[in-house]
């Protein structure tokens, strides 16, 4: 079950955050750890702060981009020290890490952490199903990266030592599948011309909000796809007809 939680670091500006991160996560027997651009990595700074968690540094996966680093979880909790108007649903760490834990039990699943002076972009926080933030001084709210990897890591392993929810008898949408709908269903809407009164980008935020609650099934999303395809044929049908009854129009 370990080996389906990664921590995705996006974008880490110090490689001593890396290796404290990687000491955190192996304390509590994690060890998938994926990096997202990294401006240092790697860095005898990382090595030396990683204090024995060589390993998890040898094996680290970098990547260019956030859906590269996300492939084929399922579920994912991003990290957040303030609450914004167009967060999707913000649990504690108590409350999210069994959720993060139940599903781990059969598909990879993702803890996501920003940058250490700016935290995660309103479209990563997007690409989660759950928001996390950690209780602190509100004079004083901000946590060191690795400092947040590991009172994480430790909740994590608390749910897991606890009994984990049975999961249900389906196949949750992968992250590709579910960013394959979101792309497919901007397209379909900016062709129907629903966008003409709306601005898109907060739409899709909205959106992302809604199905992220949902958490899609793999089913559900070949339907909603389903749905989106007819829907585009239709309009189209639709515009050839009212362009050959109106053709200097």
């Amino acid at each position: 079950m370990l080996n389906n939680i990664r921590v995705v670091l996006s974008h880490t500006s110090h490689p001593g955050n890396i290796g404290a991160a990687a000491r955190a996560m192996k304390t509590m027997g994690l060890s998938q750890l994926y990096l997202i651009n990294p401006r240092y990595f790697p860095d005898p700074q990382a090595v030396a702060m990683a204090a024995g968690a060589d390993d998890i540094l040898d094996n680290a996966v970098v990547c260019g981009s956030i859906d590269e680093a996300l492939q084929g979880a399922v579920f994912t909790v991003a990290m957040t020290a303030r609450l914004r108007d167009i967060s999707i649903e913000v649990k504690t760490p108590r409350e999210a890490m069994p959720l993060l834990a139940q599903q781990a039990q059969a598909h990879p699943v993702a803890l996501l952490f920003g940058t250490e002076m700016s935290g995660l972009t309103n479209e990563e926080l997007g690409k989660a199903q759950v928001l996390a933030n950690i209780p602190a001084n509100p004079d004083y709210s901000s946590l060191n990266l690795a400092a947040a990897v590991q009172v994480m890591a430790y909740e994590l392993s608390i749910a897991l030592q606890g009994e984990l929810p049975v999961l249900d008898a389906v196949t949750p949408a992968s992250y590709e599948q579910v960013e394959g709908y979101f792309s497919h269903l901007e397209k379909t809407l900016f062709e129907i011309g629903f966008f003409t009164t709306q601005k898109p980008a907060r739409l899709m935020q909205r959106l992302r909000r809604l199905y992220a609650r949902a958490r899609l099934e793999t089913e559900e999303v070949n339907i909603l796809r389903g749905i989106l395809s007819v829907t585009t044929e239709y309009n189209s049908r639709l515009r050839k007809r009212y362009q050959e009854e109106h053709p200097h129009v």
